[in-house]
Parts: C-alpha cells; structure tokens; sequence
C-alpha cells in the first residue's frame, strides 16, 4: 500500500487555485494506479529525476512529487512555467 503526503505549501497552492476536488481524485488515481506502469499512462506520469515526478491533473495544471518506498510526498503545483521554476531551485 501507497501512503501519501502532502507538503504545507502544496496544501496551500491547491487551496489558492481552488483545484481541490482535481486534485483529490488525481491523489486517488495516483495511489490506486503508481507502480503499475500500465496505469501510468492514464496519469501522465513523467520522471523528473531520481525519485522526483510529475503528474498532470489537467493540460494546464501538474503536481510533482518524490516517490520512496511506500510513500509518495508531493510538494509542489502549478503550471508548466512554475514547475520548471521550481524545477531550476532543486538543482
């Protein structure tokens, strides 16, 4: 079993967009479907880097997160250009 966590500013970014309901049947996509790389393709899952992610909850909107054993730890939404801003910090 997947657990999943949720950072304060991931919490806060979503509460900001108002994409709650998006992104709650998105984390319960990615519980049910990580790992199973058929289910992956559902998800539009990407690898960022070691342990580091992205999934889409629509066109415009993705969510990156770390993945360890048995947990996935998002901290991080926004669009295309915030991700690769927050993208350039964590390197």
């Amino acid at each position: 079993m997947i657990s999943v966590e949720l950072s304060k500013r991931f919490k806060k970014m979503v509460r900001t967009a108002g994409r709650e309901a998006e992104v709650s049947a998105t984390l319960k996509a990615m519980v049910d479907g990580f790992g199973r790389p058929h289910a992956h393709t559902g998800l539009a899952i990407r690898k960022l880097g070691k342990h580091l992610y992205e999934c889409r909850t629509s066109l415009a909107w993705r969510l990156v997160f770390e993945a360890h054993k048995g947990v996935l730890i998002f901290d991080f939404a926004g669009d295309h250009d915030e991700v690769q801003n927050y993208l350039r910090g964590k390197r």
